[in-house]
C-alpha cells in the first residue's frame, strides 16, 4: 500500500471518526459487541447447513428429560436418536440414513 493510497485514507478517517463519537473508551465494547454478533452469525450458518445437508446434530436431542414435566410426543427423529443411544452408537454428525443403517446392523443376530 502506497502511502498516498486513497483507501488507506479512508480507513484512517473512519477510525478518527470512530474516536471522536464514541471516544476510547467505548471502542473496545463496539468490538467485542462486533465479535459476538459475528460468533451467532457463524454458528447459526453452520446450524443452517449442518440442516440442509441431513446431519442431526447432537445437542438438538436431549437425552435426559424431567419427570414432573409431561413428555410430549417424540418425532421420528428423536425416537431414532434414542434408540441409537440406548445401543452405544453414536450420532455425532451423522446423517438420518447413516444412524438407521446402523441400528439395523446392531439389531441383526451374528
Amino acid at each position: 500500500m502506497a502511502f498516498g493510497d486513497p483507501i488507506q485514507w479512508v480507513v484512517i478517517g473512519v477510525v478518527v471518526i470512530a474516536l471522536f463519537l464514541w471516544g476510547p473508551q467505548k471502542i473496545p465494547d463496539l468490538a467485542r459487541a462486533l465479535g459476538r454478533a459475528r460468533k451467532e452469525f457463524d454458528n447459526a450458518s453452520k446450524e443452517m447447513n449442518d440442516a440442509m445437508s441431513g446431519k442431526v446434530p447432537q445437542s438438538a436431542f436431549p437425552s435426559t428429560q424431567t419427570a414432573s414435566v409431561p413428555a410430549p410426543e417424540k418425532s421420528g427423529d428423536q425416537i431414532l436418536i434414542e434408540t441409537a443411544r440406548q445401543l452405544g452408537i453414536s450420532t455425532e454428525g451423522k446423517t438420518r440414513d447413516q444412524i438407521s443403517a446402523e441400528i439395523l446392523s446392531h439389531a441383526k443376530p451374528a
